[in-house]
């Protein structure tokens, strides 16, 4: 009988080492994790709903470095590109995609390093606008084939300390019964289960927003904005537990979790909860991007039959395919501006996807970068995404800008990676929960077009809160009264 040999490592440049991890290979990455708690800054990016664009997760601690604001002058990425710059380059053919490289967020706020708008919303979230941390190793996940693989980059050319790092993280997943915590895995914390949150905005509010954006449309200002609103309970305890219900309780293609380290002042945990169902931007080595925007929202069916007719109700509307051609054209133009003319491409138009609690049209756009443009010169075209802010995008966010309460921070901005091979992976960050160790925070939005039921447009925000909510045993406080008033 003929057996397929699978080597333990395969061949990558001087400084870069990519070998299998038994001690990982039958364990989840949220397990995994636990093992590393007692290392700062641990990251997880994590595909609890394997699919096509969800083939790999992430697990690393323990940063060499930390960025935690743009640089001054006009590239607010330079000390970005200088910490990656300190990675061994070179691609690991065979590999996992991402072998050691920066992790983090980019907040919403950060556009404005990009583009002149107002500063009107209340900014009473001090968190960073950028936080992109240097780690030199990582544990890896192939969700196809079940392999994990524990792969590193030296940094400044240390061999020495990468081996030293490796040994370390092999020894704290050896088997110990329990994890690195203490507390079994899973375990909650109390209070949990009574978390209430309250939106910034209640339904009049909502609704004399939408009304507003729909003037705006009317006056030729904008074709489309997407507005948003913000839903918070009082919380500090260790949201650890929370990322363990959402990503079971809402799978999603792009599960996050990073560690922002304690508040200075209160020493409280700070932490990014999410469960994105939307991929922002990939560029793979030889410079191939990838975007898929994600517009036009129904809720799950409750039956199957209700469930495809809510489905086929989306694929049959014109206000959501127009909203979604919309958001294409203007990625179309972003991508345009760093991508070889003429290769910018609309490979799938319109398809439907799912999550535990809605469903949505999804679109393909694709390009490839033009020589001398690298990874930062791609986000600094296309961030934000249009797909969370409007066309045209800068005055759509101009108006929100005064539409909406609160800034939004880390909410509809970037979570994800980059490599030392020029590689990267990043997804928007909706279904996005920020524990800033005095609250949870949830935003919840919709795009907006001339077309648009304020009504409507209120449930789909309900109905996107609803997923995330109620996977951590939580609840918006103005459904639960609404529902006790009908009980």
């Amino acid at each position: 009988m003929l057996t397929t040999h699978r080597p333990d490592s395969v061949a990558a440049p001087p400084g870069v080492y990519v070998g299998r991890l038994p001690e990982a290979m039958h364990r989840a990455p949220v397990d995994v994790a636990e093992a590393l708690r007692g290392l700062p800054g641990l990251v997880v990016l994590e595909s609890a709903r394997p699919g096509r664009n969800g083939r790999w997760s992430y697990v690393s601690a323990d940063p060499l470095a930390v960025i935690d604001r743009p640089s001054d002058g006009d590239d607010p990425f330079a000390d970005a590109r200088a910490l990656v710059a300190r990675l061994v380059p070179g691609s690991v053919p065979g590999g996992p995609p991402f072998a050691g490289g920066l992790v983090g967020y980019l907040s919403y706020d950060l556009a404005r390093r990009f583009e002149r708008l107002p500063s009107l919303a209340a900014d009473d979230q001090p968190l960073p606008e950028l936080r992109l941390a240097l780690h030199d190793w990582v544990i890896a996940w192939n969700r196809r084939s079940g392999d994990a693989w524990l792969v590193g980059r030296a940094v400044d050319g240390d061999r020495h300390r990468l081996r030293r790092r490796l040994d370390d993280v092999r020894e704290r997943l050896a088997p110990r019964g329990t994890p690195a915590n203490g507390a079994p895995a899973g375990t909650a914390t109390s209070g949990i289960d009574e978390l209430s949150f309250t939106s910034g905005l209640d339904r009049d509010a909502w609704t004399d927003r939408v009304e507003a954006v729909r003037d705006a449309i009317a006056r030729g200002e904008i074709y489309q904005a997407n507005l948003a609103r913000r839903l918070a309970a009082p919380f500090s305890d260790d949201p650890w537990p929370l990322y363990r219900r959402l990503r079971t309780g809402d799978p999603a293609l792009f599960a996050a979790w990073l560690d922002l380290g304690p508040d200075v002042v209160a020493g409280t945990p700070r932490a990014i909860v999410s469960a994105s169902p939307e991929p922002f931007l990939s560029l793979e080595p030889g410079g191939r991007v990838t975007a898929d925007p994600v517009k036009g929202t129904r809720p799950r069916g409750r039956t199957r039959e209700e469930d495809r007719l809510l489905a086929a109700d989306l694929l049959a509307s014109g206000k959501d395919r127009a909203e979604n051609v919309m958001i294409v054209d203007v990625l179309r133009n972003d991508l345009g501006r760093v991508c070889v003319p003429g290769s910018v491409r609309v490979p799938r138009l319109l398809r439907l996807e799912r999550t535990a609690a809605v469903q949505h049209l999804v679109t393909t756009v694709s390009g490839q970068l033009a020589a001398g443009r690298d990874a930062f010169d791609l986000l600094r075209a296309a961030f934000p995404g249009g797909s969370i802010t409007g066309a045209p995008k800068i005055r759509a966010m101009q108006i929100l800008e005064r539409l909406e309460l609160v800034r939004r921070g880390p909410y509809t901005g970037a979570i994800g990676w980059l490599g030392a091979d020029g590689a990267m992976a990043t997804a928007i960050a909706i279904r996005t929960f920020v524990a800033d160790g005095r609250r949870l925070t949830l935003h919840v939005g919709g795009g907006i077009t001339w077309r648009s039921d304020p009504g409507e447009e209120w449930a789909e925000t309900v109905a996107k809160a609803r997923g995330p909510l109620g996977a951590i045993g939580a609840e918006e406080r103005e459904e639960r009264e609404e529902r006790d008033e009908h009980a």
